[in-house]
């Protein structure tokens, strides 16, 4: 390809808006250009390291027994209502009619449209476990479309689905999977990259792991233990919480004029705050009912936690008018006193737990107690996992200090049990001719946002550095001569001879200054550059330098230059590989 005829434009100003490098990059390289928020067109350079991404991801999954298929993106609302996603999805599923006025959906992911095909196709124990891929174009309605490629509402997706017969089947498979991801990662040049356990969210099941880009600018934020195995994602992770004991004390209604804030009655009352407990009230908007969550007050509620348990896709929090109708008084509120019921619903973290003689408030202006203990004061309380790990916590696992880091989502597995197969009511006979249901698991990757990643940490102040398994050409050649003459002449002989050879590579023919060229070789970003000039012309010889460490060194057009370039490329494709 020579350069001139490339689409996509060098740009040196940056898109608006743009935080993300990969965004920053990607567009002033001509990969991508924006239609609308979060909709982006690929161009050429972009779909050619896409394709080579997919060979990648295509490879593996045909390692593990994958079997590609192409499944519909449009499906009918009916398919949905069995697994109940249609209703407990929000707006980020996109329905519409069509002209007779039937509903449908574009699927997000495809365990329904899998599970439909599941039913017409598996009757017996013989046929499993099996899995079956796409690569599929996918819209999704983010609210936050930001970052470039990374949070899209448009996107390709590899999505996979396994089908096992018991739960030994499934965990085998799914560490299978596990591991062939890690390949894939691997082999597209990825080198700080980790997995850890995550929330299921709305693809339910019981067990899920996000693999995650260690990025200072990514979005998710991840808990780390340092010296054991422990990882997981802030939205599900544990902390081995500090206790503190004492001898339980009969509880005692104390004034506390003005002070409403933890850190006020606690100063007022000479208490650490780890040693009051906290009431936040949030209104349920899935479910129409008012939550009072009782909290240690050194800790903050994880609301994706406390959305998983109360099954609910929205919740704000509670005004002071929605508080006062429980009959709690903002400030002082308390559970004394106070019951779940249809209009409010009370759920106490186990935090409440670790901290003897604690205060609470009174339900009643400028009032707190002092010494309430859960199981005394409170014996029928429902307890449950509802903190945010703080910063300084300790590993739920070994007890050492955790560590947090910041990542980039860029592929996720689930075990989704039997979630789907039992709502499309699939059933196929074992060995001894009795109908068991079978176990679901699926795998996603994001074409684009693994794309987007490798950039993220693969780049210098220059442009972008691509890994030669996923670079969209092996050799950029640069001819620095503006007139017809030798140089000229030896780099058009080369790159037809390149050509020749099989090897990929782009052409910069343009009569333009060496500094453009070599800016624009530097923010493309392609692994390998050649250069010839008036000057090496002369000597007989041409100059091949590596993007990534700008190391070179001249070759000699009397040497077999062909093979030492074809080792060259074999070398930066061997730093690939696992």
């Amino acid at each position: 390809m020579k350069l001139s005829k490339l689409l996509g434009n060098r740009l040196k100003e940056a898109p608006k808006d743009a935080s993300l490098i990969s965004h920053i990059l990607l567009y002033r390289a001509g990969y991508i250009r924006q239609n609308a928020a979060g909709i982006y067109s690929y161009l050429p350079l972009a779909y050619k390291t896409m394709k080579k991404i997919i060979d990648i991801v295509r490879e593996e999954m045909d390692k593990v027994d994958g079997q590609e298929v192409l499944l519909p993106s449009m499906n009918p609302r009916e398919m949905w209502d069995k697994t109940g996603r249609y209703q407990s999805i929000g707006s980020e599923l996109i329905r519409f009619q069509d002209r007779n006025e039937k509903d449908y959906v574009l699927a997000m992911t495809h365990e329904e449209a899998v599970a439909f095909l599941g039913k017409s196709e598996l009757f017996s124990y013989k046929q499993i476990p099996f899995m079956i891929y796409q690569f599929q174009l996918k819209f999704r309605d983010e609210p936050r479309s930001r970052g470039g490629l990374v949070r899209v509402r448009e996107f390709t997706m590899k999505d996979a689905y396994s089908f096992h017969l018991d739960d030994k089947d499934l965990q085998e498979y799914y560490y299978k999977v596990h591991e062939a991801y890690s390949n894939i990662f691997s082999r597209t040049g990825l080198k700080n990259y980790i997995s850890v356990q995550s929330d299921v969210g709305m693809m339910g099941g019981k067990l899920a792991h996000e693999f995650m880009l260690l990025c200072d600018d990514g979005e998710d934020t991840l808990i780390i233990c340092p010296e054991c195995e422990y990882k997981a994602n802030k939205e599900i992770a544990r902390c081995r919480l500090e206790e503190f004991r004492e001898k339980p004390l009969p509880m005692e209604k104390v004034h506390t004029p003005g002070q409403k804030t933890i850190e006020q009655v606690a100063g007022f009352l000479d208490k650490k705050i780890e040693q009051t407990g906290k009431a936040v009230f949030y209104y349920d908007d899935t479910n129409e009912q008012l939550i009072f969550v009782l909290i240690r007050g050194d800790l903050e509620v994880n609301e994706t936690k406390l959305k998983n348990r109360l099954k609910s896709k929205e919740i704000r929090f509670a005004t002071d008018e929605e508080i006062l109708k429980t009959g709690a008084y903002p400030g002082y509120a308390s559970i004394l006193n106070l019951k779940s019921s249809d209009g409010l619903k009370i759920l106490i973290d186990e935090s409440v737990l670790t901290s003897d003689n604690l205060v609470v408030g009174a339900n009643e202006k400028d009032y707190h107690y002092i010494n309430f203990n859960l199981k005394r004061d409170y014996p029928d309380a429902e307890i449950f996992d509802l903190y945010s790990v703080p910063e300084n916590s300790v590993c739920p696992e070994c007890g050492n200090k955790l560590k947090l880091s910041k990542g980039i989502e860029i592929g996720n597995i689930f075990q989704l049990g039997d979630k789907y197969t039992k709502s499309y009511e699939i059933q196929v006979l074992d060995q001894d001719g009795k109908p068991q249901t079978p176990m679901m698991c699926s795998y996603g990757i994001g074409i684009g946002r693994l794309l987007a990643s490798v950039v993220e940490e693969s780049h210098d102040e220059n442009g972008i550095i691509w890994p030669m398994s996923i670079a969209p050409f092996q050799v950029h050649l640069l001819c620095l001569s503006k007139k017809e003459d030798a140089a000229r002449k030896a780099s058009d002989d080369l790159y037809k001879e390149l050509l020749e050879q099989g090897i990929e590579v782009l052409y910069d023919e343009r009569k333009e200054s060496p500094g453009i060229k070599f800016a624009d070789a530097d923010l493309i970003g392609i692994p390998v550059q050649i250069i010839i000039s008036d000057r090496n012309i002369e000597t007989g010889e041409f100059e091949i330098r590596l993007r990534k460490s700008k190391d070179s060194r001249n070759l000699s057009y009397s040497s077999d230059y062909i093979k030492e370039i074809k080792n060259i490329i074999s070398k930066e494709l061997s730093l690939c590989r696992r």
